[in-house]
């Protein structure tokens, strides 16, 4: 894949970001797992750029469990106190209590849709929305799709998922594929 025809935000990037666009971003994911760690990975980003969370996502898997929900789900204060001392994660307090307490929430949405996939992917009928923009000034921050989902998030007991948070976990998750026309990583 040419860097020339790659998202805007995907040129000229770290290897590791070229990975994460060509090979992640944008693709459906209906891994519960994989939904969770990208929720926390999302939240955490809050105020940061994502080279940052994603240089530190292995990191994030060895601290956390390998994203293990019920495991956080149960983290109490020495947990987090060991979160926070670690360096290799963003270490803020809010952050962390959020992973915990979006752990807790996601069990109850599992429990109540048998699954977080379908509770994320009822909200377009399983079926990705699939956007055709040529420049990076078209893509937006938030829709009102993200505007509903994040409303709703909060409801059942998620912080951190603002609309912008949540777009952005959208187009992660491959909800939403933003990549640009001619992007080699469009799907076809």
């Amino acid at each position: 894949m040419t860097d020339l025809h790659r998202c805007a935000w995907a040129r000229n990037a770290s290897e590791l970001m070229t990975e994460y666009h060509d090979h992640e971003w944008g693709r459906p994911s209906h891994d519960d797992t994989y939904l969770f760690e990208m929720l926390v990975l999302e939240g955490a980003q809050a105020g940061l750029s994502w080279s940052t969370v994603l240089n530190k996502r292995e990191n994030y898997r060895n601290a956390m469990d390998g994203f293990d929900v019920e495991r956080i789900a149960a983290y109490g204060p020495a947990e987090t106190d060991r979160l926070l001392a670690d360096p290799g994660i963003v270490r803020n307090r809010l952050k962390v209590a959020s992973a915990v307490r979006n752990a807790q929430a996601f069990l109850r949405v599992r429990e109540e849709f048998g699954g977080f996939d379908p509770y994320l992917w009822g909200w377009v009928e399983g079926t990705p929305v699939v956007n055709d923009w040529t420049v990076p000034e078209e893509v937006p921050v938030t829709t009102a799709l993200s505007d509903r989902l994040s409303r709703d998030l909060r409801k059942r007991g998620f912080n951190f998922v603002g609309s912008t948070i949540v777009y952005s976990y959208l187009q992660a998750t491959g909800v939403v594929d933003d990549h640009l026309r001619g992007c080699p990583a469009k799907p076809a």
